[in-house]
């Protein structure tokens, strides 16, 4: 199996891989392992101390925990999980904290954690928003973050995974038409010059499959995909990095493989 990096936008969190050699199953096994299985932190309890909003405590609690939390995996574990000298370690949680009266939106922001690693990932995602009147509404709590997987509950999801087979784009180079079949294409795939037509080697990836080609083309474009190579992207929500999730998941991959042969042994 041959892996590459096709893109990486390290602004947008965004990983796309080049994956030869392979088969559906293990690529989805991978996609599986990164969404179900690679830990992160989110909020899982909160205790109001004051709440005026407009919004029942379960709705703030609601919103808390769908807030993406910057999570650090080497200094934090799930709670089942050992050291390597065998001993449980104590920090499975972090607390962070919130009051304000400020007429307006109370942002993700302004919430203050313990520890400074564990932050909101973006500032700006909104709460509630307090009211003004005769006593200014407002809101208090102390929130408990934790490690927790995306096959418990999707707020610990880390990202968005997908995969697809790499397309293969064939083009007759001559053609009466060549110009309405790279109009055609929504991907941009095509490049057209003096009534010659052929693929962008940059572009063929952003192939879709989708045939808009072929419905203009009259035999000039062929698509195909490979049975065997894939195109495999990773989206992060900002928790980890995509390249952290991709290197965690073959980890955790590698792990119950061993723990599979460890029981066929036994």
């Amino acid at each position: 199996m041959e892996v590459s990096v096709l893109e990486e936008n390290k602004k947008q969190n965004v990983l796309s891989l080049s994956i030869k050699g392979s088969t559906p199953a293990f690529v989805n096994a991978l996609r599986r392992t990164i969404v179900d299985e690679v830990p992160t932190m989110a909020i899982d309890t909160v205790e109001f101390q004051q709440n005026s909003s407009i919004l029942y405590d379960e709705m703030v609690a609601h919103r808390l925990g769908l807030v993406p939390l910057k999570t650090d995996l080497k200094a934090y574990s799930m709670p089942d999980e050992q050291s390597e000298d065998g001993e449980f370690r104590a920090q499975f949680h972090v607390k962070l904290h919130l009051k304000s009266k400020n007429v307006g939106d109370v942002l993700s922001g302004e919430m203050k954690s313990d520890d400074p690693k564990i932050v909101p990932v973006f500032d700006n995602l909104p709460i509630v928003r307090l009211a003004k009147g005769k006593d200014n509404q407002e809101l208090e709590f102390t929130a408990v973050a934790k490690l927790g997987k995306g096959k418990q509950h999707m707020k610990w999801a880390p990202g968005h995974v997908t995969f697809k087979y790499q397309p293969k784009v064939d083009v007759s180079k001559v053609s009466d038409n060549a110009e309405d079949v790279a109009k055609s294409c929504p991907a941009n795939v095509f490049v057209h010059k003096s009534g010659k037509i052929s693929v962008d080697p940059k572009k063929e990836n952003d192939c879709t499959l989708c045939g808009a080609c072929i419905d203009v083309s009259e035999g000039v474009a062929k698509l195909n995909e490979s049975n065997t190579d894939f195109i495999f992207n990773v989206e992060s929500w900002g928790q980890l990095k995509p390249t952290e999730m991709v290197s965690q998941a073959i980890d955790i991959f590698d792990k119950k493989l061993d723990d599979f042969a460890e029981t066929l042994k036994a």
